[in-house]
């Protein structure tokens, strides 16, 4: 163990900050943040004496001299984005730009080695720019499908607008967004519009027969009939039923408003119609080319002010290494086909340039820079000046950050799964199942998050309200439990409705109920009101998305207290606590773990009250961690929580844990409870647990997960919630 104190400069201040490397290098920049309000992940910290990175344990062990400078990383990069603005927007600038920020040896490195590269390929590519243009011509003609007003009117009558908008919604109010832009609006739309085709397009490896709906066996390819030769398939896959030996057909269309019918393909299909889609809600859209046989999209991000990588096929957003990281790919050229034009963006999806550079053997580079231009040249032939000249300046940024992505290392901490869409044996035998099958798109460097929780908070405690009633009543338990599922059959008409109208008529047998719930219709920001017709309905009193946001977890908490509710014999004062009625939950803190699945299993969902969520480790089966530090310099005497077994994969439940509090911004630790051998008998179970170390008093809480219910075969945790409950309110 080595534990050092240090003297932390920021800014005109220092700071004295306890490091143990028991604790981990994680925790000691998670006390910097609460000393100095700089997420962990926004922190440079530079040895006192030399100004060297110390960028893990090893160098804090190793650093000779107690004092450290800290950096804001958001300030560094602004004062390099002031240097860089005044340099020239020219495609040799924008390389310019991108090696300012490296050595000038690792620069002279850099240009010879591409030197040497460029000169091998003038010998080794072949003279074929008539056939690179042949090859890329014909896609324009794709891609000007996606501008026709009838397609995009028919891709948008099978979307689920209202349903996709109000996910979109939710998503940025868990981030705390709760009046977005539109440029955030349209950022989070596109998301879901990504998940929501992924879940209603269909992956084909052999379509099942026609006749009996079994699995069937390639028998090559047929002659395409005047009805496919109508959508654009001109191939046609045959495959023989093993039950019936019927042959069933698949054509391989290229008209996305035939895909918009069938909905099933291979990459081709699903990025073609996946774009139609983009376009038809107003993103600017491109249609991907990967040589080396894969299709994706690309779509303008005004939210990120770039373009945006976007996978269909393996619902991926903004990773575009991918596929040479992820997948193993060996890449060459990978092209953008837009209605504007034709952009070579390999770079974008590559941090091995020199090892692409020499594989690209079909032109040498300048040949193809010219052919891309003249294709482009072409499709803007029609173009006004204005807009020419809006374009180049859109495509000179996009060259500059092009550019300054190929040295990056931002991505370094991300870990990227081989291909997911596909059969294995297929996936196999292309050599894209990458260097573990079980990867996933996990995160080793967690970011500070902010818990957007209060709703949950209010619900919980609006149940005490309800159940004092239901005492001061005397209602007995069958009453109450049949009271409560009348609630519940209410609230789920509500959630079926549109999120912006929520208003449902109460039946006028029920009206006598709505006094015991008026705490907790106004935790869902909903209301009671009478028409003129004196009918009585419930409907949103407040934003409709804090309406959204709450009504899954009361409904969640209905189930759990009915469950409980008929495993008990009566209705008594002594249930007015927990686990029946849960006060005083800890709310609103920002969250750090050691790691969390992308984009699904983040460290918030671990604190938001829902069943439908996880936080997941993606290496945390043999130890992880996850802390929560409380807003507003609150302090709480922890005096229980609960944890919640996730959906699926009962291995990877916390099995031994120590809960940790911290009064001095995580810099020590006071243990307040260990656990062992806890196993979740079921799905979305909560278990309770009292914490016993009464008067000490918190501002800081971690969870050591030591061991998950099987570690031999599995890598990762995952748990459905935690909920942390205070003595009482924060002092």
């Amino acid at each position: 163990m080595v534990a050092r104190k240090f003297l932390v400069h920021y800014s005109d201040s220092t700071f004295d900050v306890d490091y143990d490397i028991d604790d981990g290098f994680e925790v000691f920049k998670f006390q910097l943040f609460s000393l100095t309000s700089i997420p962990p992940d926004e922190q440079k910290i530079l040895k006192g004496d030399d100004h060297r990175v110390i960028s893990d344990d090893s160098d804090l062990v190793a650093a000779l001299t107690n004092e450290l400078k800290l950096v804001s990383l958001d300030e560094e990069d602004k004062n390099k984005q002031q240097e860089l603005s005044s340099s020239s927007n020219s495609g040799s600038a924008a390389k310019e730009n991108a090696v300012n920020l490296i050595s000038d040896e690792e620069l002279a490195r850099r240009l010879q080695a591409e030197e040497e590269t460029l000169m091998f390929q003038q010998f080794m590519a072949s003279d074929q720019s008539e056939h690179m243009d042949q090859r890329l011509r014909p896609y324009l003609n794709q891609v000007q499908m996606y501008e026709d007003p009838a397609r995009q009117e028919a891709a948008r009558k099978t979307v689920p607008f209202e349903e996709l908008e109000e996910k979109a919604l939710v998503s940025l109010a868990k981030e705390g967004n709760f009046k977005p832009s539109k440029s955030d609006q349209d950022h989070a739309f596109l998301l879901q519009l990504l998940f929501w085709f992924k879940e209603s397009f269909r992956w084909v490896n052999a379509p099942p027969c026609d006749g009996c709906a079994r699995d069937t066996v390639n028998q090559g390819m047929g002659a395409a009939l005047p009805s496919e030769i109508q959508y654009g398939a001109t191939r046609v896959e045959l495959y023989r039923c093993s039950n019936c030996s019927r042959i069933t057909r698949f054509p391989r269309y290229n008209d996305p408003l035939k895909l918009l019918e069938t909905r099933r393909g291979r990459c081709g299909e699903w990025a073609n119609c996946f774009t139609l889609y983009c376009r038809a809600f107003g993103y600017e859209s491109r249609l991907i080319l990967d040589f080396t046989d894969h299709v994706w999209t690309e779509c303008f991000s005004q939210f990120l002010g770039r373009w945006m990588h976007l996978d269909p096929c393996e619902r991926t957003y903004d990773k575009p290494l991918l596929y040479e990281k992820g997948w193993g790919k060996k890449l060459d050229y990978v092209i953008a086909i837009a209605k504007d034009g034709v952009y070579d963006v390999t770079k974008r999806y590559t941090r091995k340039w020199l090892e692409v550079l020499s594989r690209r053997n079909i032109v040498t580079e300048p040949v193809l820079s010219a052919t891309i231009s003249n294709i482009t040249k072409d499709v803007r032939r029609s173009y006004t000046p204005e807009v020419i000249s809006l374009l180049e300046d859109r495509d000179r940024k996009e060259l500059e950050e092009i550019e300054r992505g190929l040295g990056s290392s931002n991505d370094s901490s991300v870990s990227l799964p081989g291909r997911q869409s596909g059969d294995k044996e297929w996936r196999i035998s292309r050599s894209e199942i990458g260097s573990n099958e079980d990867s996933s798109f996990s995160c080793s460097s967690c970011p500070v998050r902010l818990c957007v929780d209060e709703h949950v908070t209010k619900i919980y405690n609006a149940f005490f309200s309800t159940f004092s009633q239901f005492l001061e009543n005397s209602l007995p338990k069958g009453r109450v439990v049949e009271i409560l599922k009348i609630l519940k059959e209410i609230l789920v008409d509500l959630k079926t409705l549109p999120y912006k109208t929520r208003r449902t008529s109460i039946n006028p047998f029920v009206l006598h109920l709505l006094p015991y719930f008026d705490e907790l219709i106004d935790a869902l920001s909903l209301r009671s009101e009478i028409d003129t017709n004196e009918e009585v309905y419930i409907c949103l009193a407040d934003d409709p998305v804090k309406t959204s946001l709450a009504l899954p977890v009361v409904l969640d908490a209905l189930d759990d207290i009915i469950l409980y509710l008929n495993k008990c014999d009566d209705l008594t004062k002594d249930l007015l606590s927990f686990p029946l009625v849960r006060l005083h939950r800890i709310h609103s803190g920002s969250v750090l773990a050691t790691g969390e699945e992308l984009p699904f299993g983040i460290a918030t969902s671990a604190f938001d009250g829902l069943r439908a969520s996880k936080w997941e480790e993606p290496n945390g089966a043999k130890g992880c961690w996850i802390m929560y530090k409380l807003a507003d310099n609150q302090t709480h005497e922890l005096v229980a929580y609960d944890i919640m077994s996730a959906n699926d994969a009962p291995e990877r439940d916390p099995m031994d844990w120590v809960v940790e509090g911290s009064n001095d911004g995580g810099t020590s630790w006071h243990v307040l409870d260990r656990r062992a051998s806890q196993v979740f008998e079921n799905r979305f179970e909560r278990k309770l647990f009292e914490v016993r170390s009464e008067g000490f008093v918190c501002n800081f809480f971690r969870f050591r997960f030591l061991a998950v219910k099987d570690v031999q075969s599995n890598s990762r945790l995952q748990l459905g919630c935690i909920d942390l409950y205070a003595r009482n309110s924060p002092k």
